[in-house]
């Protein structure tokens, strides 16, 4: 047996994980047919134009909580605690990149999205995709982090989440994570924001069309929610919503 330190390019996710312990997840999860949405992007391909699957639910995703303010919200406090609303919907996208040869989460946020298109989101997924991690600007704080001892890197990370008015812009109102691209067909997980989607891959299944059996490309979407700051009727329909709105995608853009 060897035992050796949590590597540095890993702190953040422990401190992460350390910030959100108070939460109250609760889960939910459906199966969305994403044949318009498969129509759609195949169509822009043949324009030129290449989207990912995440994007679609990034687009979904904000225009439903747009749509439920209570829903995008944070929390603070457990004696006597505050709930503070956002005006603008940002996303958490979390990111498996590579620091230094050593794999590590990272996260974005992408501001504003209930009032950008998909080709817009597109643009910004894409950017930090592609983006070197080791040299964006964006990411300069987390690699700052990870080179402090790990006792002040805690403390410092505490201090610069913690505050309401501060939240949105470092965790988002509502975060997005997908494992579609692997063979994991669900997953559930707290992103540190009161909605959190999970996008898994997608496989023909069976399903029911005007009372008959044929087959379609299905995924399956999760949501967390945190149970301090709204209910389950209200995640029900947060995630019916989406679910409506990416079986539905026709003319969206």
């Amino acid at each position: 047996m060897t035992g050796r330190q949590v590597v540095r390019q890993r702190r953040q996710t422990l401190y992460f994980l350390e910030q959100i312990r108070s939460f109250s997840p609760v889960f939910l999860d459906t199966e969305v047919d994403m044949d318009e949405v498969l129509r759609h992007r195949e169509s822009a391909r043949g324009q030129g134009l290449r989207y990912s699957l995440v994007s679609y639910v990034l687009h979904a995703g904000a225009r439903v909580l747009a749509a439920h303010p209570q829903a995008n919200a944070a929390i603070k406090g457990r004696r006597l605690p505050r709930i503070a609303h956002y005006s603008e919907v940002n996303a958490k996208l979390a990111l498996d990149r590579t620091l230094d040869g050593q794999r590590a989460v990272l996260s974005a946020v992408l501001p504003d999205l209930a009032k950008a298109d998909l080709a817009q989101i597109q643009e910004q997924v894409s950017y930090y995709r592609d983006g070197d991690p080791e040299r964006m600007a964006e990411f300069a704080g987390v690699r700052k982090l990870q080179g402090l001892p790990t006792p002040v890197g805690r403390v410092v990370f505490r201090r610069f989440v913690q505050p309401l008015a501060r939240r949105a812009e470092v965790f988002g109102t509502f975060a997005v994570t997908s494992l579609g691209h692997r063979a994991v067909d669900s997953f559930h997980s707290v992103g540190g924001t009161t909605i959190t989607l999970g996008v898994g891959r997608i496989l023909t299944r069976p399903v029911a069309r005007d009372g008959e059996v044929t087959t379609a490309p299905v995924m399956r979407l999760s949501l967390s929610f945190d149970h301090r700051v709204i209910d389950g009727g209200e995640a029900a329909d947060i995630l019916t919503e989406i679910k409506d709105a990416l079986e539905g995608w026709g003319g969206q853009s």
